[in-house]
């Protein structure tokens, strides 16, 4: 089955009418109910037109329109292939891609909060938010966060009184609880439907290591990426991501990031901040029932800690390998994406309070929250010259490295960024490649990769590593 990442609205709502039990005998196989009509006009009155007065302004439509350029050939700089095929050989050829999504105003100077695939694009992005009143604006990405698949952007002129929502608890919610959708599906302008919670932290479709969702039977479409996820007080509890389809079209299985996480980009936004992940210096895999079989649990609940990196804060704090953590600050956590997105959304210089299960006996674990070692000036490098990696950046695999990349090794050497129309862009190297060998030789540090691409080679041979691939790509020198 497969997934697409879009953005939610749902069924619609209305009280049609109103049943009462009748006090007449029931037939002997089940009780019977006698259908009445309603007892009065108002009894049919109720409606959520209040909470779509007081929500539907801060909702905006998002049209990103991004110039991308490409080149024909890696060896477009090349003098010998210029001397033959002239100096239009591989020159870089411009088109524009158009894309809409959804968006949400946060507060009054302008501030919106969307999906970072709504704006995400390889070259020049211009961006322009459309109000549900029909004022336009155009806007920029002040903050994004690919792992966490959102971004916050910031509306360019008017006067600061921008219609806005405000956040409401995402860990308030219940399932049942019903819940708003405010989009713009498929282009066709604002549109509002209803549906409740259908379940809490789901885990199962996410893509990165601190994402969880809340699922909602909501009907996600194109163009409703970014959109509003309300309650019944008219406060945003989630922004619309995606859907579970076969088809691309809504099941009504669909999903939005909690709004307690995307309050943690925003505020950081409007503080001029980044947004820093914990680092805990460990390794955390869901439960299983191999890993419970094992342990002597009975329960296929919670994260088992499976490396603890030296000198980390895991360690420090006194975790061990094997350990079973089974809440943070009181709540349950039904797998290690749980664990991350609790220590995400309590943020860096706090300390977490981890309930961990360590040989069948309780154990508290205080976790202070830090930021991941940065890399030093030596630890990366800008590839050029007339290799196939030119325009690549390097760097030797470092804690905060591959905790940003989301890969596990914890030596050799990773591309963090890819040049746009670069050779190595034209190559398909992608941020999270790691290299291998070049030339045949090992690479262990990006001092090896600098020397390497430095030698002049008749046949280029770069081996990569992707997930669980390795893959071998051969270049004319």
């Amino acid at each position: 089955m497969m997934m697409k990442k879009r953005v939610v609205m749902i069924g619609l709502a209305a009280v049609a009418g109103v049943f009462a039990l009748a006090p007449k005998t029931p037939p002997s196989s089940a009780l019977a109910q006698e259908k009445v009509a309603p007892p009065s006009g108002e009894a049919i009155q109720f409606s959520y037109a209040p909470i779509v007065r007081k929500a539907a302004p801060a909702v905006v439509n998002v049209y990103v329109r991004t110039h991308v350029q490409t080149i024909a050939s890696p060896f477009a700089n090349d003098p010998w292939f210029r001397r033959f095929f002239g100096d239009a050989f591989g020159q870089p050829t411009e088109r524009v891609m158009s894309s809409l999504g959804s968006g949400v105003i946060v507060n009054p100077d302008g501030l919106v909060v969307t999906n970072n695939h709504v704006v995400r694009g390889r070259g020049e992005t211009e961006i322009r938010v459309a109000l549900s009143d029909r004022r336009e604006y155009d806007a920029k990405v002040i903050s994004k966060d690919e792992k966490a698949d959102i971004a916050v952007l910031k509306i360019e002129g008017g006067d600061g009184k921008f219609p806005f929502l405000q956040f409401d608890d995402s860990d308030r919610l219940d399932v049942g609880d019903l819940v708003l959708a405010i989009g713009n599906p498929f282009g066709v302008g604002q549109t509002v439907t209803s549906g409740i919670v259908s379940a809490l932290s789901r885990s199962e479709m996410a893509a990165s290591d601190s994402q969880v969702f809340i699922q909602t039977d909501a009907a996600i479409n194109p163009g409703n990426s970014g959109g509003a996820l309300v309650d019944m007080n008219g406060r945003l509890v989630g922004i619309n991501t995606m859907i579970y389809s076969q088809s691309g079209g809504s099941v009504g299985i669909g999903f939005a990031i909690p709004s307690n996480l995307v309050r943690v980009y925003a505020e950081s936004a409007a503080n001029g901040r980044k947004v820093e992940r914990p680092w805990i210096g460990a390794k955390l895999e869901a439960m299983s029932h191999d890993f419970a079989e094992g342990l002597g649990l009975n329960r296929v609940a919670g994260a088992v800690v499976t490396r603890l990196y030296n000198k980390g804060p895991a360690a420090d704090a006194g975790l061990r390998e094997g350990d079973v953590i089974t809440n943070v600050d009181g709540v349950e956590v039904a797998d290690a994406r749980a664990v991350y997105y609790r220590l995400a959304t309590k943020g860096i210089g706090q300390t977490a309070h981890l309930s961990v299960i360590r040989k069948n006996q309780p154990v508290d674990i205080p976790l202070p929250l830090v930021v991941a070692p940065k890399p030093e000036k030596d630890d990366a490098r800008n590839l050029s010259g007339n290799n196939p990696l030119d325009g690549a950046r390097v760097s030797n695999i470092l804690p905060s490295v591959a905790d940003e990349l989301s890969i596990d090794e914890t030596e050799g050497v990773v591309i963090t960024s890819v040049r746009n129309g670069s050779v190595a862009q034209s190559l398909g190297f992608q941020p999270g490649d790691i290299i291998v060998s070049i030339g045949g030789k090992k690479i262990a540090n990006v001092i090896d990769a600098e020397h390497a691409v430095a030698e002049r080679q008749r046949m280029w041979q770069v081996a990569v590593k992707r997930g669980n691939r390795t893959m071998q790509l051969q270049v004319p020198g």
